[in-house]
């Protein structure tokens, strides 16, 4: 494709047609990717629904009163398989959709741009995958707390759908966040962002933060908020210090003919 467009436009610009059918190419390639991975895990649908439902069983063993999902509707538990599939499919397709993402956003008619995308890629899905284990880690020890103010021989059955929702916003939300880093270093790379301007934006990124994590957490409580807003702002500054470190080395390798002074006149 950016092939085609140089053809078109030695310079790479793209009419808005050309980006409306780009980004219709990419999400439909990422689609089928997320389809695919969703077969797996309809096939698995047991192993990954008894991994999640496992902080309910914990917490029961310990308790008189019962804790489980529940199904109200007859068909509740195949919209629940059906949601828990695309999310499989949705870890598993990770390569496919953050390299399509990344494409759009910077598409690569260079060299150094396809060097940046796939170096992108390597260290976007380990951190993707990290934030999702991380939570998943965590996911009990939430579920017991919340959980946790159930009087003593009450029934809690929770809806199936809700727990999920809570469950899958909650790992998709880290996996999310610990892509911060890996977005704002390659902008970096390829010149977009440079440490200086990343500094001077902190405020407005810390407050876009807590937005994004008042918007993922499932639930109301600002303690689950700033749980994931923490480790999203210290990347955040990490991804700063990481820029100015780039920002230097491009400065020590720049050719001395760009250091030409400026010989305009000065305004009155």
């Amino acid at each position: 494709m950016p092939s085609l467009r140089r053809q078109r436009d030695p310079e790479g610009r793209m009419s808005l047609g050309d980006h409306l059918r780009e980004l219709r190419n990419r999400i439909t390639i990422s689609a089928i990717a997320i389809v695919i991975g969703g077969v797996v895990g309809w096939v698995n649908y047991n192993r990954v629904i008894d991994a999640l439902t496992r902080p309910l069983k914990e917490l029961q063993k310990g308790r008189e009163g019962v804790v489980n999902i529940n199904f109200n509707g007859m068909t509740d538990a195949f919209a629940l398989q059906l949601t828990t599939s695309l999310f499989v499919g949705l870890i598993l397709a990770s390569p496919v959709w953050l390299s399509q993402i990344w494409g759009f956003i910077v598409p690569g008619l260079t060299k150094k741009e396809k060097l940046v995308a796939r170096l992108f890629v390597v260290a976007a899905v380990p951190l993707f995958l990290a934030g999702c284990f991380f939570a998943f880690i965590m996911v009990p020890k939430a579920v017991a707390v919340l959980l946790g103010f159930t009087p003593e021989g009450a029934y809690n059955l929770q809806d199936g759908a809700q727990y999920l929702n809570f469950v899958l916003k909650f790992i998709v939300a880290f996996g999310c966040a610990f892509l911060l880093p890996v977005f704002l270093v390659a902008l970096n790379l390829v010149g977009v962002l440079s440490g200086q301007a990343m500094l001077k934006g902190w405020r407005p990124a810390v407050m876009i933060i807590l937005v994004f994590a008042a918007i993922m957490t499932p639930t109301p409580d600002a303690y689950t908020m700033l749980f994931l807003a923490s480790p999203m702002v210290l990347l955040y500054f990490a991804s700063v210090g990481l820029a100015f470190i780039f920002d230097r080395r491009k400065e020590e390798h720049k050719p001395d003919w760009l250091d030409v002074p400026d010989d305009r006149p000065s305004p009155l």
